[in-house]
C-alpha cells in the first residue's frame, strides 16, 4: 500500500488549537445570549439572523476545518474536495447574510459592521475553497492558507460576537420580546 504524505500532520497544533478556540467561542456565544435574554431588550429575530447567527456560524466553520485537517486523510484530493465544500458553502451563506443585513431595520450599519459581517467572511470562505482548488499542485501555499482563513474567521466571530454583547447591552429597550420586524409592523397596523 502506498503511504500519503499528510501536510496537515506538521500543523496538528495549530488546528487543534484554532479548533479548540472555535469550539469554546461558541459555548460561551450560547451563554452569553441566554444571559443577555434578561436584559429585556426588545429585538428581533431579523437581527439575531443577520448578526448573531453567523457569528456561531464561523466559529463552527474553524471548528470544523480544524477537525478536517486533522484527520488521517488517504488522499490530498479528498482534503481538498472537503475544503472546496467547505469554501463554497461559507460563500453561498455570506451571500445569504448579506441580504438579511440587508433586511433588517433595527441597526444602521457602519463600514466596520459591512467589513467584518459581510466583507472579511466572503475574503476567508474564498481563501478556504482557493486552499482547496490549489491543495494538490501548491500543498504549501494551500496550507498556509486555509491556516490563515481559519485565523480570520476566528478573529471576525470574536469581533462580531463583542459587537453584538455591546450592542445588546447597550441598547435601549423594555421589552424582552424576541418577534419578526414582519410581525411588528403586521401588529402595528392591526392598532391603526
Amino acid at each position: 500500500m502506498h503511504e500519503v504524505t499528510n501536510p496537515f500532520s506538521a500543523w496538528e497544533s495549530f488546528y487543534v488549537i484554532v479548533g479548540s478556540a472555535g469550539g469554546a467561542l461558541t459555548g460561551l456565544q450560547f451563554v452569553v445570549i441566554a444571559l443577555l435574554t434578561e436584559l429585556r431588550k426588545k429585538r428581533t429575530l431579523d437581527q439575531l439572523d443577520a448578526f448573531a447567527t453567523p457569528t456561531i456560524v464561523h466559529f463552527c466553520a474553524v471548528l470544523l476545518i480544524g477537525s478536517m485537517l486533522s484527520a488521517p486523510w488517504e488522499s490530498l484530493r479528498s482534503a481538498a474536495v472537503a475544503l472546496g465544500v467547505v469554501g463554497v458553502a461559507g460563500i453561498l451563506y455570506t451571500t445569504i447574510i448579506m441580504r438579511r443585513v440587508r433586511r433588517q431595520s433595527g441597526y444602521q450599519l457602519v463600514f466596520e459592521d459591512w467589513l467584518f459581517h459581510t466583507g472579511l467572511p466572503f475574503v476567508a470562505y474564498a481563501a478556504v475553497l482557493t486552499s482547496g482548488l490549489t491543495l494538490t499542485r501548491e500543498t504549501s501555499d494551500a496550507t498556509f492558507g486555509v491556516a490563515g482563513a481559519s485565523v480570520l474567521l476566528l478573529f471576525i466571530g470574536i469581533h462580531n460576537a463583542w459587537d453584538t454583547v455591546t450592542f445588546l447591552v447597550t441598547e435601549k429597550g423594555d421589552s424582552g420580546e424576541v418577534e419578526r420586524e414582519d410581525d411588528e409592523k403586521e401588529d402595528a397596523k392591526k392598532k391603526e
